[in-house]
């Protein structure tokens, strides 16, 4: 089907863009909105979605535009209902630009019924391959990697559970794309526990839960994501347990995610929580400095033209810990701006384009409540951080606060080593090295400076 003028979507879509350029001005529109395309439109989803030529311009549309083009998209055509923005220029095909369901051409009688995904559609980006994986998410990787395989499990349903931003999202789209890849004529269902409820009580209404139900149940793969929203909803929580039942008794794969585990959710009936401990619970952890590091380390992989010096990298992954997606966003701001202004990254220019971010995050971890953490985790006094005893069970504990000093803090080696008692900078660069090399033979001491870490951050 070819694409006219006459399009109702096309046609907003030109209005759209003249807006854009009006509002955003010329220069800023020609570097980052002009080369989008129009990539499809699915009516039953209301979703549209947009092209660009390369995912570091997509991330930065999205990051910077996608709840303008939201709006604007909403007031030409209330029916829209949120935006998409992917890479690829040429992905876009005509065909998909529908505005109402159209059926599907009968296939040959040779050909073999392939499979299908249902609900939200899986972003290409968001595969395992683009997944920086490190101490806080690689429990919940390799469970969603098992499940995606298509092997034999030992757990179901698998339950994901992390805050915003970390990464959860990603993993439930990687799970679909491999699972799809592995076992191709799969049926594959992935949608919000929001749409379920809507859906589910659209099926009440117009009598017609069999249909619901059984397609629903009929999946081989079923993903349901933010299952915080049935809380309180005792209808659609008894349709969603016997869904679940079916889907798990079936010998079908079942991912669940939300945004902490079950044991805290509140508004759940006890049976589904019961059934949702059966399988695995993985939660995905705010990455940590070394995860964040790499994530900056592997989106500057792809953008071998951008000159990102090492000082600045450590600088974004030190000040910028929320979530990755704040992280990313952050990132492809500075990188946009460089280009923009023509101007080199350093230091200096990234506190100037993310002043807002940076003041967000100006909660300022002092070498007083390091101390005081170290101290109550390894169980000693915290007047031991100042002291002189040499002791073990004194003396590892305070090379850890000083290692954290060092990286949670602005303080000079010198100031630190006041803090601790009057010591030479010295002593706190070999405490830091210390613990770094600690770090790669000791899991028992990593683990502790991870929890440590994220404690302090959080």
């Amino acid at each position: 089907m070819h694409v006219t003028i006459d399009d109702p979507i096309e046609l907003a879509w030109e209005s759209i863009r003249s807006g854009l350029r009006r509002d955003c001005g010329a220069r800023t529109f020609d570097n980052w909105l002009k080369p989008s395309r129009l990539a499809g439109f699915d009516a039953e989803d209301g979703a549209v979605r947009i092209a660009l030529p390369s995912e570091f311009m997509a991330n930065w549309v999205e990051t910077h535009y996608a709840d303008r083009l939201l709006h604007a998209w909403r007031a030409h055509l209330p029916q829209v209902r949120r935006v998409i923005v992917t890479a690829g220029i040429d992905s876009v095909k005509p065909a998909l630009f529908t505005v109402a369901p159209v059926a599907a051409p009968e296939p040959a009688e040779a050909e073999e019924p392939a499979g299908t995904v249902e609900g939200i559609q899986l972003e290409a980006r968001y595969t395992f391959d683009s997944f920086v994986t490190g101490k806080p998410n690689e429990v919940a990787y390799n469970a969603a990697r098992t499940v995606a395989e298509g092997g034999a499990l030992t757990f179901n349903p698998l339950f994901l559970h992390g805050g915003t931003g970390l990464g959860k999202t990603h993993l439930m789209h990687a799970i679909g794309h491999e699972y799809r890849r592995r076992v191709p004529k799969a049926k594959i269902v992935y949608m919000s526990a929001e749409k379920f409820m809507f859906e589910f009580v659209g099926a009440l209404r117009a009598k017609d839960t069999h249909n619901f139900k059984q397609r629903l149940r009929s999946a081989d793969l079923l993903m349901i994501d933010d299952v915080q929203f049935i809380a309180g909803k005792d209808s659609t929580q008894e349709e969603f347990f016997h869904t679940m039942n079916e889907i798990i008794g079936a010998g079908k794969r079942l991912v669940i995610t939300a945004d902490r585990s079950p044991q805290d959710l509140e508004g759940i009936e006890a049976r589904i929580l019961s059934r949702l401990s059966w399988g695995l619970v993985a939660d995905v952890n705010p990455a940590d400095f070394e995860l964040r590091l790499n994530i900056i380390q592997r989106k500057l992989e792809a953008m071998p033209h951008v000159n990102v010096p090492q000082d600045v990298q450590l600088f974004i992954a030190k000040r910028i810990a929320s979530n990755v997606r704040e992280l990313e966003g952050a990132l492809n701001r500075v990188i946009a701006y460089a280009m923009l202004n023509n101007r080199p990254i350093d230091v200096a220019f990234v506190e100037e384009t993310l002043t807002d971010v940076l003041r967000a995050h100006q909660r300022r971890i002092t070498i007083d409540e390091i101390q005081r953490k170290v101290s109550d985790h390894f169980r000693i006094r915290q007047a031991e951080m100042t002291s002189a005893r040499r002791a073990r069970e004194v003396a590892r504990p305070r090379q850890i606060a000083m290692y954290l000093a060092k990286q949670l803090t602005p303080r000079s080696l010198p100031e630190i080593g006041r803090r601790f008692g009057g010591r030479d900078h010295t002593t706190v660069i070999h405490a830091v090295r210390q613990i770094e090399k600690l770090r790669k033979a000791d899991a028992e001491l990593d683990a502790d400076v991870r929890l440590l870490l994220r404690q302090l951050e959080a």
